[in-house]
């Protein structure tokens, strides 16, 4: 021992005098003429690890040159390990007398408190029944609600009568009814003029018209309600079309006496009619209450997840119906079937079954692979063209059609490059939106407004159409596009796993920073030492940001990709050829047809009649024997979501929710001078059906903000343009459904095909990227809409 102390002093005196051998350089790392024995020994207490790396090996040859021979042997391979000396307690938060390794192995030590978490866990336990016990309350007392109300109160009976009324006659009909206070809700079908051109007449022509006139009176008294007058129709009414009316009218007496329905013409020929009529309609300001708290209902169940998304519409739904059964218009159920919109729900299943056969040739698989290898591999690329595929699809094929076909490729593309499906599936169900809103054909609120009888007649048709709505959708387009980038500008958002280099990188970085935070600040040798695993620390930080860097723009490494693309091609191959060519002939038949309908005069069947037959075109061609596999790949809960969503939309216009938003907006457009009513109007209709319809399905929201629209550009008295205040509705209607994940069917659509391959997407999900891109569609066509209309009078 003397003789190895004698040695060590020798060597100190000889290292201090000696010039450095290394650099202090980051490639470097270790001065050898600043090695003391202290160092040394600091140096093997240090983790196994660390110890042994390549840049810390002239202490290793250090140590085996000189101490090496002594009776301390340098163990490694297997052999026993010195044990790291007891260190001063003055820092215990360092862990200084642990031994060896005992700090860096990626385990931290903790407290095992049994008790604590048997405590946390039974609290825990205690609450969640709690909440299962409140829920469960809550959805037995809406079942309990709506059974109670369909077995206490009668369908809805609607009386309708035929007859004529001869020049100079007045007629009456007895109600059969005895109150103070009575409504009624008439529905007159005969030779009328549209409520739109009985607007544009001024007064002095609307008093030398020829009316039906309408009104309540209880014979006994003489008192009288409102009357109704009804501009008929030029010229002879007898094989006349005939137009709708509808109107409410009240009475209040002093006497509970019989009340009649009188009605008299001032024609010089008979009138032919059919009336309709309803007791005591639901009152709208009651029913937009009802309407409000249903909807808000709708919402917290799917937004806080209480119950499956498809279950909370048809309860909802359900206790909808209630409600309308209290107010005395619980409906027939043949008046019910016809609330759901069966060209959607039979567009939806003709193009699952045609979805779910391509799957099987490998078609999604072979796809996703080719647009890996187009973009090769890079992230952003990969994104780009997904989204712009989709959006020019959905140009011309309805979007809900786009999204079946495009979302398992998508999904297949996902899991190949190791990317998060929902946060890619959500950008390109959005771009899938915008791209239907160019066309009339695109998506169904354009499809209800150009099929409008009104609209028609404006002049607006397919070319126009596209024409105006094209520019300001490549705008919209633009700003979807960078504010998605701002958004997920942290790109490990859009990734399942962070990449494994990067992974074992970070691990290595975290021993190398636990090994420096062991050593305590007591001698200048334990410096030498920790200076140098600074040093490999900036090393190893700035190759992380490297890695970080590059991974952050490829999905693959760039040193991989050609390996990893062949793998993948040698992995997903196409499956099934004869069946992949059948699939894709019937395809073809739907596609080529769906954009036939951009003609009017080829557009006799309509999409879901198409879709129909291409997928029985495609069974026929598979001859299949069992089609049951087929059968349990449709999205039967997507389909019972729609049917619940559209008789939940029909009840709140029963209620008078959507008629309330439309009045509302109709009244604000009146009360602006008219020198900015224009501007006013297009910034209301837009953003009213826009956030509108992120809320409330925007099918039923465009068929009444349709008549909306039309009765203000036919009112003389507004003297407003009606094609910029369509195109400020079509924005509005079809970018507004991006807001949230029912606002549109594509958005139900995606979410159901992507929870059928595992990946749930959250109302909240959708919402915090949907809503604020939506906000930015808003501005941008708000500013189209004004540059074009306000300033240039495009229109």
């Amino acid at each position: 021992m003397e003789k190895l102390l004698k040695k060590v002093k020798d060597w100190r005196s000889v290292s201090r005098n000696a010039e450095p051998e290394l650099s202090r350089s980051q490639y470097s790392l270790v001065s050898t003429g600043e090695l003391t024995a202290e160092a040394l020994q600091v140096w093997l207490k240090l983790p196994r690890k660390i110890k042994y790396d390549p840049d810390l090996e002239p202490f290793q040859k250090r140590y085996e040159k000189e101490i090496a021979q002594s009776d301390i042997p340098l163990e490694q391979n297997g052999a026993r390990e010195s044990k790291r000396l007891p260190l001063v307690k003055s820092a215990p938060h360092l862990n200084n007398n642990k031994e060896d390794g005992q700090a860096f192995d990626g385990i931290d030590e903790k407290p095992n408190d049994e008790s604590l978490g048997h405590k946390s866990s039974e609290k825990q336990s205690k609450l969640a029944q709690t909440g299962h016990y409140i829920k469960m309350s809550f959805l037995l007392g809406c079942w309990t609600f709506f059974t109670l109300a369909f077995l206490m109160y009668n369908e809805k009976e609607h009386i309708t009568r035929q007859s004529a009324l001869y020049p100079g006659e007045t007629k009456t009909f007895s109600l059969n009814v005895s109150r103070n206070d009575l409504a009624v809700h008439l529905k007159l079908k005969g030779p009328f003029l549209t409520e739109q051109s009985e607007d544009k007449i001024n007064g002095s022509e609307f008093k030398k018209s020829n009316k039906f006139v309408v009104w309540l009176e209880q014979m006994s008294t003489g008192m009288v309600s409102k009357p109704w007058p009804i501009v008929l129709q030029d010229g002879d009414f007898d094989f006349s079309i005939g137009e709708s009316r509808s109107s409410v009218l009240k009475i209040s007496t002093n006497s509970s006496a019989d009340i009649s329905l009188r009605m008299t013409s001032t024609a010089n020929e008979s009138a032919p009619f059919t009336i309709t009529y309803t007791i005591d309609p639901i009152d709208a300001a009651t029913g937009v209450i009802y309407a409000c708290i249903l909807l808000c209902g709708l919402y917290v169940l799917i937004i806080f997840e209480v119950i499956n998304r498809t279950m909370a519409a048809v309860i909802i739904a359900t206790a909808a119906l209630g409600v309308i059964s209290i107010l005395g218009e619980r409906p027939s159920l043949p008046e019910l079937i016809s609330w759901l919109d069966v060209e959607t729900l039979l567009l939806l299943f003709s193009m699952m079954i045609l979805v779910a056969i391509m799957a099987e040739t490998g078609m999604f698989d072979f796809l996703a692979v080719y647009t890996f290898e187009v973009t090769k591999g890079k992230l952003w690329p990969l994104i780009t063209v997904l989204c712009a595929i989709t959006a020019l699809l959905s140009t011309f094929l309805d979007n809900v059609t786009t999204v079946l076909l495009m979302t398992p490729v998508t999904i297949r593309l996902c899991e190949v490059m190791d990317m998060d499906p929902v946060p890619i599936l959500m950008s390109m169900v959005l771009f899938s939106n915008i791209g239907g809103t160019a066309t009339p054909v695109g998506d169904p609120p354009n499809v209800i407004i150009a099929s409008n009888r009104a609209v028609v007649l404006a002049g607006i048709n397919f070319t126009n159409f596209t024409m105006h709505m094209t520019l300001g959708i490549l705008l919209v387009c633009i700003q979807t596009y960078f504010q998605l980038r701002f958004i997920y500008r942290d790109t490990s958002k859009l990734r399942l796993n962070v990449p494994r280099e990067i992974q074992d990188l970070r691990h290595q970085i975290s021993i190398w920073r636990r090994a420096i935070e062991s050593l305590p600040h007591l001698s200048k040798d334990t410096h030498v030492v920790r200076e140098r695993l600074e040093r490999k620390m900036r090393k190893l930080n700035a190759q992380l940001e490297v890695m970080i860097k590059e991974s952050s723009k490829r999905v693959c490494p760039k040193d991989t990709f050609h390996t990893t693309l062949t793998q993948l091609k040698d992995k997903y191959k196409i499956r099934d050829k004869p069946l992949l060519l059948k699939a894709t002939f019937a395809i073809t038949f739907v596609v080529v047809v769906f954009f036939l309908h951009s003609i009017p005069e080829l557009n006799r069947v309509s999409l879901g009649w198409t879709a129909l037959l291409g997928a029985i075109l495609l069974l026929t061609l598979a001859d299949r024997e069992d089609l049951e596999p087929i059968l349990h790949r449709v999205e039967w809960s997507t389909l019972l979501f729609f049917a619940a969503l559209f008789v939940l939309m029909e009840a709140l216009s029963k209620l008078g929710l959507i008629e309330f938003i439309g009045g509302l907006t109709e009244a604000l457009i009146l009360k602006v001078d008219e020198g900015s009513r224009l501007a006013v109007a297009l910034i209301l209709l837009l953003w009213v059906s826009g956030v509108s319809s992120a809320f409330v399905d925007n099918i039923p929201l465009t068929t009444m903000m349709v008549r909306v629209v039309t009765a203000l550009g036919s009112n003389p008295t507004l003297n407003l343009p009606i094609q910029p205040l369509i195109w400020a509705l079509s924005f509005g209607a079809c970018l507004g459904g991006n807001g949230t994940l029912i606002g549109a069917s594509a958005n139900v659509v995606c979410a159901g095909v992507a929870e059928q391959h595992g990946y749930k997407i959250s109302f909240v999900q959708f919402f915090k990227i949907g809503f604020p891109v939506m906000i930015g569609h808003l501005i941008v066509a708000t500013a189209y809409l004004l540059l074009c209309h306000c300033v240039f009078t495009w229109h």
